[in-house]
């Protein structure tokens, strides 16, 4: 795991990227449709400027996040969608204004943090460390959205590494939202990084394996492409059954893509 402040400023960096996509788009471009069901470009940025504010409640008045959240997620609610709606209403103008700020300043009060603290969130409480590698990957996420809706190519960075070991990390949780015992098996991940060196983790000796770029792996656990339009392997029975449910997001079951959907 990187040091807070490497992933901080790789979080910067993920951010200043997909504003560098958005900034200069006339206003209606915002309206335009991403490959997410029902969501424009402005909802995208809204969702990450409403993700943004609830994780800055988190760090400023933990007890605030926690009374404001109890019963969010109750059946029949859907606080993500209403929450990407009610910024999308804004002028794009307002809603990036409000975006850069609020993610400034989560930037800076997670800086802050003590390497010790847990934080709350809307699943396990987690260090400052991890947030900013929950945020980093969220941002590349729905940045992809963006780039596709704009038909624009983004060139992978190293930043793909945090988002990557998010992906591997959250193994057993995308076991468990599908109702599935966690798997016993270790699983050796080995990637290919968008310079041609290798990212690994897990036993060299595993018998179940993935491998293959670190692009396509970042697109699969974010669920942005389906399995299979990437070149993915696995190998072994635990590898082969988590791949079609490989999810690096907190929630239930994402739908994802469909196949040769962009």
């Amino acid at each position: 795991m990187a040091s807070l402040d490497a992933l901080l400023a790789d979080l910067r960096a993920e951010s200043a990227e997909l504003d560098g996509l958005v900034a200069p788009l006339p206003p209606a471009a915002w309206a335009r449709a991403t490959p997410a069901e029902g969501w424009t470009i402005a909802h995208q940025i809204a969702h990450l400027a409403w993700t943004d504010d609830w994780a800055l409640l988190s760090v400023r008045d933990p007890q605030a996040f926690a009374d404001a959240a109890e019963g969010m997620f109750a059946p029949g609610s859907d606080p993500v969608e209403e929450g990407a709606r009610r910024g999308a209403d804004d002028t794009p103008a307002a809603l990036l204004a409000r975006w850069r700020a609020g993610r400034e300043a989560l930037s800076v009060a997670l800086g802050a943090v003590p390497p010790d603290v847990r934080l709350p969130w809307f699943g396990p409480p987690m260090k400052a460390a991890s947030m900013v590698t929950a945020r980093l990957m969220e941002t590349w996420a729905h940045g992809q959205d963006v780039a596709d809706a704009l038909g624009a190519a983004r060139v992978p960075s190293a930043r793909l590494r945090q988002v990557a070991h998010l992906g591997v990390r959250t193994m057993g949780f995308a076991f468990g939202v599908h109702g599935l015992p966690a798997p016993s098996a270790p699983v050796r991940v080995e990637l290919t990084g968008p310079e041609g060196e290798l990212w690994a983790w897990g036993p060299e000796d595993a018998a179940d394996r993935v491998t293959g770029p670190a692009l396509d792996f970042c697109l699969l656990v974010t669920q942005r492409r389906h399995l299979a339009d990437l070149t993915l392997s696995a190998e072994g029975g635990t590898a082969v059954a988590w791949l079609p449910i490989a999810q690096a997001f907190a929630g239930p079951p994402g739908k994802g893509r469909e196949a040769g959907e962009v």
